[in-house]
């Protein structure tokens, strides 16, 4: 079995963020979200993966994942040249996959429960596509399965203004070779693309047997901004563990889960976890608040945040109460009056100046 993993993409609902980089590599807690989703995989046991990447973004996907070494396992980049849907990409990705059985997961997503048993079902039960399914409580602004009792789908619908299911598609798929053929059948939708959906319909109007999963844990799209945080705060609340190798000074009090490296420093401020800091980072006279992940070289100083997830080579100054924001790379934040401030909200892309 082989895996096939969605990088490409525009990106549009995170930006500005998006216009310099791939979704995929925005970090939760400090980690780009694409490297859960090969952590994901490897737990399977799968060793050959194939990440396709769009011209846009496919050469930095490249310099951040490298060629699977560090996981053990083989990567191979597979560009498509254009976003044409979620089924254009299998189609061009043929070659990689061969007349190997593999499993499709959207290089975005974020579960909190690994695909094992997953995978097993489908090597044991041998359907020709086997689907991943959430319940949710907005079902209609999502792909939806109706399945019946024994978990077969029975239909699928995109975004139903009357969803018959509570049931959403998350972007996990396991499949047999037998979904090229139909592929290659496809046309394109309404919208120009070549649905994935469209393809698993056609395969149950053949008769062919289309079983699902039903997740337990949480699963979180990381498209929007909104969407991001929530997951930074997911997996900091989750996955974190007290670990401070830095300088913490006299004046200084850090508290609760709160990761911070050994060349970075902590002068005059508060720290309270979950909080994940980077490499060379500095934070100074400042507090910084739970659910926050601060990336590598960045500058805080005389400043409160909560909540927000900031990114590599950042400038925070004289910020009284920066909240639920994304700050691209590269980016400052500081105040240059003396007006008082409530709060700050900001989705900044990489290389961004504000003056508050």
């Amino acid at each position: 079995m082989k895996a096939l993993i969605l990088s490409g993409g525009k990106g549009t609902r995170l930006r500005p963020l998006t216009h310099t980089g791939a979704k995929q590599l925005v970090p939760i807690a400090n980690k780009p979200i694409i490297f859960y989703v090969i952590e994901n995989i490897v737990a399977t046991g799968i060793k050959d993966i194939g990440i396709i990447i769009s011209p846009e973004t496919g050469e930095e996907v490249k310099q951040t994942v490298g060629n699977g070494r560090r996981w053990g396992v083989n990567i191979q980049y597979i560009l498509q040249p254009e976003p044409k849907g979620l089924a254009h990409a299998v189609k061009v990705a043929k070659k990689f996959l061969g007349n190997s059985s593999f499993l499709m997961y959207l290089g975005d997503n974020l579960l909190g429960a690994d695909i094992e048993e997953f995978r097993r079902k489908f090597v044991t039960e041998k359907p020709e596509a086997l689907i991943l399914l959430k319940r949710v409580e907005n079902p209609s602004s999502f792909g939806v399965a109706e399945v019946d009792k024994k978990g077969q789908v029975k239909k699928l619908e995109e975004k139903p203004a009357k969803p018959k299911s509570d049931l959403a598609l998350i972007g996990v798929y396991l499949f047999s070779p037998e979904i090229h053929k139909v592929i290659k059948t496809l046309k394109p939708s309404p919208r120009g693309e070549l649905e994935i959906t469209d393809a698993i319909q056609q395969l149950i109007r053949q008769k062919k047997r289309v079983a699902s999963y039903i997740v337990d844990s949480w699963w979180l799209d990381t498209g929007k901004k909104d969407d991001l945080l929530k997951a930074n705060t997911v997996v900091l609340d989750e996955r974190i563990k007290r670990n401070i190798e830095g300088k913490v000074d006299g004046e200084s009090l850090v508290t609760g889960r709160v990761i911070l490296p050994k060349s970075a420093q902590v002068i005059n401020s508060e720290i309270r976890g979950p909080v994940v800091i980077g490499e060379k980072t500095v934070i100074k006279d400042s507090f910084v608040g739970p659910f926050t992940s601060i990336g590598s070289e960045v500058k805080v100083e005389k400043a409160n945040i909560e909540h927000c997830v900031i990114l590599d080579d950042c400038r925070i100054k004289k910020i009284d109460n920066l909240q639920d924001s994304l700050i691209g790379k590269r980016s400052v934040v500081k105040k240059n009056d003396r007006k008082r401030q409530n709060f700050l909200r900001v989705s900044l892309g990489d290389d961004s100046v504000v003056e508050i």
